[in-house]
């Protein structure tokens, strides 16, 4: 709004200074009116150019004080009018070129849940979704936003979940499927369970995301305000020749007017939104702008294991009876004393549970925490869970994998392996990763050496550290050599979170709602799909080329312009012109980061 207000006045100073050098044909007022609000533009400009020098950057603004002054000394004040025309709208254009390219970014906050129909007693009462507390029966219409995080209890439609996931294809959904905050509901009403309050709701746990998500200045900005000191340098030593060897200080004012800091203030700025608008398209929230720059030169990725490589879904792998039990009969038992536990392992096992016989029935059940499961069956003590706890006499647990062990009556009758399926796209990703030139793939797991080192050689990742505490996974990554970095962290789950935060980069594949971790992390998946890590670094290594690019581009025209206007060929008002065409040549440029 600042910039506008200095265009609007501007622009005002301009229609002002027409009518009375053309109309009332008084050229002193019009030289007047350009020397007041010149004046106070440059003060303007100069103060915000001591302020961002004692924030630790270099800039330029002196270059366009410096043009400004020079050319209503010599009396091209309509030179000057033209300098403050393209530095007020260069900055009023960079508002809107990141007021565009951040859109997509932003769009969450504007499908943001506001209302929500309880169902009470058949009966149905708007309320207003703050108010929505866990256990909550809703009713979603067609057409509308879901309010909270929660499951189907009654109904089956398809819902969109594009802004959440950037996935664009709608997704069909039935009784007691999951439903996330802020997608839509399609041509069906559903009834919902609230599982989340509105605050905890993964559309919330996004919109917080996005409210961090501001550009930044990154090192590369800092980069290139760094040019600024040899550019600032040529021009002035160009600008000096030409006045030294023509003897006019007119020459020195037009070498100034095509010297414009716009190229080196606004390119890299609007290509890092751009490239953050265009990681958001693709599912990815990624913070900062200094989060895509390290990105771009990222030379190790360290990955967790279990839900980031794998599914984080264990599933049966053997069943191994033993003392003439059959593997049915294992099963059926195990299942059996399993089925109102809440474990993932007994969650698992009595989905794998195939057999045309029915679970038997549960006389007695005690589940103690950390050990396994305790239920009478038949009159017979079942025992499902650890070695020691199912039986007095010893086990050997020679079993690499995650295992349960089953007992009746204390005798051991053998136990049931569990494994988490490898991602499909897993392998793809780490053949992505090193097409670009991220060679060092580490694995950091919690999990058995064994175990970690299979998924490892199956995926291409050839550094494992297996059996990691999370200050072990800190410690793996504070040892990377500087050769080695900026190096990214991808995790998951709440343990991850410390390595997340240590890590030149943090990725968290945050589709499950895995809010430590996507808090503490510098990028967020939005979608459960590894590749899309390969995805966020190939997007981010575009978008520095791009700001790279435009920056240098900037840089040239403008030194060639500099180099032409010290002949004398460009008087002061073209050259105002022609930076102005500069200026637009360097925002376009940029803008390229936000294409797919």
């Amino acid at each position: 709004m600042k910039h506008l207000i200095k265009l609007v006045i501007t622009v005002i100073t301009g229609i002002l200074a027409l009518l009375f050098e053309f109309i009332f044909n008084q050229s002193a007022v019009a030289y007047g009116i350009i020397i007041i609000t010149g004046s106070v533009m440059a003060l303007s400009m100069l103060v915000e150019m001591v302020k961002t020098l004692k924030s630790g950057r270099y800039g330029v603004d002196i270059l366009a004080i410096t043009a400004i002054v020079a050319t209503l000394a010599v009396g091209e004040y309509w030179a000057s009018l033209m300098i403050l025309i393209m530095l007020t709208g260069g900055d009023s254009l960079e508002d809107y070129a990141a007021k565009k390219a951040n859109k997509e970014l932003k769009s969450l906050l504007d499908n943001s849940p506001q209302k929500a129909h309880q169902l009470v007693e058949g009966n149905l009462i708007d309320i207003a979704v703050e108010k929505v507390i866990v256990s909550d029966q809703l009713v979603v219409k067609p057409g509308e936003i879901i309010p909270v995080d929660g499951r189907v209890v009654s109904g089956t439609s398809t819902v969109d979940e594009s802004s959440l996931t950037g996935e664009s294809r709608p997704v069909n959904k039935n009784v007691d499927d999951l439903v996330m905050s802020g997608s839509i509901n399609g041509d069906n009403s559903l009834t919902m369970r609230a599982e989340k309050t509105a605050a905890n709701s993964q559309y919330q746990t996004i919109v917080k995301l996005v409210k961090e998500s501001e550009a930044q200045p990154a090192r590369f900005v800092r980069m290139a305000d760094r040019y600024a000191v040899p550019f600032t340098i040529t021009a002035y030593v160009i600008a000096g020749v030409a006045w030294f060897i023509s003897k006019d200080p007119t020459r020195f004012a037009e070498v100034l007017v095509v010297a414009s800091p716009c190229p080196l203030i606004l390119a890299a700025p609007i290509a890092l939104v751009a490239g953050m608008s265009r990681s958001s398209r693709n599912g990815i929230v990624v913070k900062t702008g200094t989060t895509l720059e390290k990105m771009a030169s990222a030379k190790s990725i360290a990955f967790d294991k279990t839900g980031t490589i794998t599914k984080g879904e264990l599933s049966v792998d053997k069943i191994v009876p033993a003392n003439g039990f059959s593997a049915d009969q294992l099963e059926l038992l195990a299942a059996s004393a399993e089925q109102e536990s809440s474990h993932i392992l007994a969650r698992s096992l009595v989905a794998h549970f195939s057999s045309a016989q029915s679970l038997k029935n549960v006389s007695e059940l005690e589940e103690i925490t950390g050990s396994g499961v305790k239920a009478t069956i038949e009159g017979k003590v079942v025992r499902v869970g650890k070695p020691a706890f199912v039986s007095p006499k010893k086990i050997e647990d020679t079993v690499d994998q995650t295992a349960v062990y089953v007992s009746e009556d204390e005798q051991f009758l053998g136990y049931i392996t569990f494994n988490d399926s490898i991602r499909p796209e897993a392998k793809k990703t780490m053949d992505q990763l090193q097409t670009l030139h991220v060679n060092h793939l580490l694995m950091l797991t919690g999990d058995h050496q064994k175990v970690a080192d299979d998924i490892a050689k199956e995926v291409g990742i050839t550094e494992v550290y297996a059996e990691c505490l999370p200050q072990d996974k800190i410690n793996v990554l504070k040892k990377i050599v500087n050769a080695d970095r900026p190096v990214i962290m991808v995790g998951d789950g709440v343990n991850d979170a410390p390595s997340l935060a240590i890590a030149d980069v943090g990725i968290a594949m945050g589709a499950r709602g895995a809010t430590a971790a996507s808090e503490t992390a510098d990028a967020v998946i939005l979608k459960d799909d590894l590749e899309k890590v390969s995805t966020a670094v190939a997007i981010s290594k575009d978008t520095m080329k791009i700001a790279k690019q435009s920056v240098l581009i900037g840089i040239l025209i403008c030194t060639i312009l500099m180099l032409i206007a010290s002949t004398g060929i460009i008087p002061a008002l073209l050259g105002a012109i022609l930076q102005e065409v500069v200026d637009t040549v360097s925002i376009l440029s940029s803008l390229r980061a936000k294409n797919d």
